[in-house]
């Protein structure tokens, strides 16, 4: 089976103007090789994914948005459909990050509706997994992780194009960071759960992220992981310096 291609995705937040992505994109692009060994995907905010778009043109950076509804149009005030995104330039979509679960009511339904909706209109969806705190000192990390995979992804088309992350929560924002140990024990899990659900060939073509506090100092010894495919990062993601050189790591 050939190698699966690492990830290195950037998930801004409610962070940067469009001007701000603009001169971003401008530094990175002179700052990483125009052919990476990585893929290297920047997740603005939907009100600058246009200028986004623009200003990657011509280089090897893909453009993700952090959310997408599940309907093509409709009476939906203030959401962003899956054609939209892939119109203005997006290639990649964030779904179900745990923010999204904790501050706006996702749930694992709509995570499988969103994530059904972007396959439908090309785009890849980047769909997030993990436990909260309690749930991991409770012993319920297999339990949360199965069912966030189950439903999440029910149903979907084992030929199918999408990457899972997984992001434990305790570990999102606040400098934590599981051992590149605990973080492979739940990759081993994600990718045991997508061969049980997808068989084999999707499971090992599959590219799990790890989402907790990845920065350049620890991004190499998580990549060392078998099952650790890249990282969906957010604050190492808001400087070029740093985020060049996570996309950089292997050098």
């Amino acid at each position: 089976m050939a190698e699966r291609t690492p990830i290195i995705a950037g998930n801004w937040k409610m962070h940067k103007t469009p001007a701000e992505t603009e001169a971003f994109l401008k530094d990175l692009k002179s700052a990483i090789p125009q052919k990476p060994d990585v893929e290297v995907v920047v997740a603005p905010t939907s009100v600058c994914l246009a200028a986004a778009a623009t200003a990657a043109k011509g280089s090897p950076i893909r453009i993700a948005a952090q959310n997408c509804h599940w309907e093509d149009q409709g009476a939906f005030t203030g959401e962003v459909s899956s054609p939209m995104l892939k119109d203005i330039g997006c290639s990649h979509v964030i779904i179900g990050h745990s923010e999204r679960r904790q501050y706006f009511g996702e749930t694992d339904e709509s995570v499988n509706k969103k994530t059904k909706a972007a396959l439908a209109h090309g785009l890849t969806p980047i769909i997030c997994v993990g436990e909260t705190l309690p749930e991991r000192e409770a012993g319920k990390i297999q339990a949360v992780i199965g069912t966030q995979v189950e439903k999440g992804l029910q149903d979907l088309d084992p030929k199918a194009s999408f990457v899972v992350a997984y992001e434990p929560v305790w570990a999102i924002g606040t400098g934590k960071t599981a051992t590149p140990q605990q973080a492979e024990e739940v990759h081993q899990l994600i990718r045991d759960l997508l061969k049980q659900t997808f068989g084999q060939d999707t499971a090992g073509q599959t590219r799990i992220l790890y989402g907790g506090s990845v920065k350049p100092d620890n991004i190499k010894d998580l990549m060392a992981q078998s099952n650790i495919d890249g990282g969906l990062i957010g604050g190492a993601s808001l400087k070029v310096d740093s985020f060049t050189a996570l996309v950089r790591y292997r050098e």
